[in-house]
C-alpha cells in the first residue's frame, strides 16, 4: 500500500515537471543573474504560462525546452519552457516552443509562413506575456523562438522539415505591438526588432504585396464599414469566388511635380551625410535580404531635377524565368525589390532632404550545367540592368497600403539598360509583351 502511494506521489510530480507551459525552474538556469531573476518573478511566470498553456491556438502548440520535435515525442517532452535570458547583454523573457502546423512549401513563401505563425502563436503569447512583465524594472525586452513544419512534395510523397521563427523585441517596440489596433501600427513595432528564420535575419512583413492581411486587422468598426463600402480587389475576389487579379493601376493619381532643388555636388554630398546614420541602419539591418551590392554603397544622385536615395542591389533569377527584359523587370520588383521598398520608406517619414528612392538592380538567369562534351561546364548568364526610381510620396501611398506596386511604378521612373521603359508588371510577367 505504501509502495503505491508512493508511486503515484511520484507520478504526480513527474507530470507536474511535464505540464505544458510551466515557467523553467530557476535552479536549472546556469546563469546567476537569470536565477535570481526566475526565483523573484517565479510566481508571475507561472501565471503567465498557465494562461498561454490555456490559450487555444488553431493548431497544436506546446512549450518545449527544445525544438524540432514531432508530435509523439513533444507530448513525453519536458514543456516547461518560460524562462528569463540575457540576449546582447540585455534581459529578455524568452519562450521556446513548436508549433504543429503544416505550411505547404508551393503555396506559402518564407514570410507568408513566418507571418502566419506570427499571428498564430507568437501575438497571442506577447499578448498575455508583455502586460505581466512590461513594469519589471530589469525586463530589457521579449524572445520568442517557435518551430512549425513545412511540407514539401519530394519524389511523389509528402515530407515534412521544421522551420524555426525567432522575434526579438525590446520592452517599448513589444508593448506598442501588443496595443497596436492596425497592421500598420504592428509593422511599425515589428521593424524596431529583430526576425530570423532558420538563422537568417529578415524583415516580417504583415501584408503581401496586392495589400492582403497576413495577419487581420482589429481596428475599429468604422473601419470595417468602410472595408464593405469599398471593398479591396482582394476582398472582393473571395467574395465572388473569382481568383485575386493584380488592381488595374491606370488610375493613379498624378503625382505633383517636385520642387526645385539644389542638386549641386555639395549639396547632394551634404544630404547623403546628413542621412548617413539612416543609411548605415538599413545596411545593417537588411543587409541579408537584400542583396545590397557591397562596392557601390548607397548615394544620393541627381535625377529629373531631385535628389534620389539610390541602393544598389543584385536580382537572382530562376533560369526558367528568361524572357523579355519587360519580364525580367517585373519579376525582379515583384520578387525582389517590392519586399524591399515598405521597410526602407517607413524610414523616412516627415520632413526628409531627399525627393525619392531609387533601386538600381543588375538581373541574372541563368545556371552552369555540364556541356555536351563533358569536357568542361557551360555556363549561361543573361543579365540586365534596371533602375527603378520612386517619388517620396508614392512610396508613402505603397508604404501605407493606399497604392498598388502598380501604380507606384507608374509614378516613377522605369530605366532598363539606360533607357526609360513604361512596365505592365501583370502584362510582362504574363510573357505577352
Amino acid at each position: 500500500m505504501a509502495k503505491n502511494i508512493l508511486l503515484l506521489a511520484m507520478a504526480i510530480i513527474l507530470l507536474g515537471a511535464i505540464a505544458q507551459g510551466q515557467a523553467l525552474n530557476p535552479s536549472e538556469l546556469k546563469n546567476p543573474a537569470m536565477r535570481s531573476l526566475q526565483e523573484k518573478y517565479f510566481a508571475q511566470l507561472q501565471s503567465a504560462a498557465d494562461e498561454i498553456h490555456a490559450h487555444v491556438f488553431p493548431n497544436s502548440f506546446y512549450a518545449s525546452r527544445v525544438l524540432d520535435l514531432d508530435l509523439a515525442h513533444q507530448e513525453k517532452a519536458d514543456q516547461r519552457s518560460l524562462r528569463f535570458d540575457s540576449y546582447k547583454g540585455k534581459t529578455v523573457v524568452e519562450l521556446t516552443g513548436n508549433y504543429f502546423a503544416a505550411y505547404p512549401e508551393d503555396e506559402l513563401d518564407k514570410n507568408h509562413r513566418a507571418a502566419a505563425t506570427f499571428q498564430d502563436v507568437m501575438l497571442p503569447v506577447l499578448q498575455i506575456a508583455v502586460p505581466v512583465f512590461q513594469d519589471l524594472p530589469e525586463v530589457d525586452g521579449f524572445a520568442l523562438e517557435i518551430s512549425h513544419q513545412v511540407r514539401k512534395k519530394v519524389m511523389g510523397s509528402i515530407r515534412e522539415h521544421p522551420e524555426n521563427l525567432v522575434v526579438i523585441l525590446d520592452r517599448d517596440a513589444a508593448v506598442r505591438l501588443v496595443s497596436a489596433r492596425t497592421d500598420r501600427e504592428r509593422q511599425a513595432a515589428l521593424l524596431e526588432g529583430q526576425t530570423f528564420v532558420n538563422a537568417e535575419q529578415v524583415v516580417l512583413a504583415l501584408r503581401d504585396d496586392l495589400g492582403k492581411p497576413q495577419i487581420e486587422d482589429s481596428d475599429a468598426p468604422s473601419t470595417a464599414r468602410a472595408a464593405k463600402e469599398h471593398p479591396s480587389p482582394w476582398t472582393l475576389a473571395k467574395a465572388t469566388n473569382f481568383p485575386a487579379t493584380r488592381p488595374s493601376a491606370r488610375s493613379a493619381a498624378p503625382v505633383p511635380p517636385i520642387a526645385a532643388r539644389d542638386i549641386s555636388r555639395e549639396a547632394l554630398s551634404a544630404i547623403q551625410a546628413s542621412l548617413q546614420g539612416t543609411i548605415d541602419k538599413i545596411i545593417a539591418e537588411m543587409d541579408g535580404q537584400a542583396s545590397f551590392v557591397s562596392y557601390a554603397p548607397p548615394s544620393v544622385v541627381s535625377f529629373r531635377k531631385g535628389a534620389y536615395l539610390e541602393f544598389s542591389v543584385n536580382s537572382k533569377l530562376p533560369v526558367a524565368a528568361a524572357g523579355s527584359r519587360y519580364k525580367l523587370a517585373a519579376l525582379a520588383f515583384d520578387d525582389h525589390i517590392a519586399h524591399l521598398v515598405r521597410p526602407i520608406a517607413f524610414q523616412f517619414q516627415g520632413d526628409t532632404p531627399i525627393d525619392g528612392i531609387a533601386f538600381s538592380t543588375t538581373i541574372h538567369t541563368g545556371e552552369t550545367a555540364t556541356s555536351a562534351t563533358g569536357a568542361k561546364p557551360a555556363s549561361s548568364d543573361t543579365t540586365q540592368a534596371v533602375e527603378f526610381f520612386l517619388p517620396l510620396e508614392s512610396l508613402r501611398c505603397y508604404e501605407s497600403y493606399d497604392c498598388t506596386g502598380q501604380q507606384l511604378i507608374d509614378a516613377g521612373a522605369i530605366l532598363i539598360n539606360g533607357e526609360r521603359v513604361s512596365l505592365d508588371l501583370q502584362t510582362a510577367e504574363a510573357g505577352t509583351r
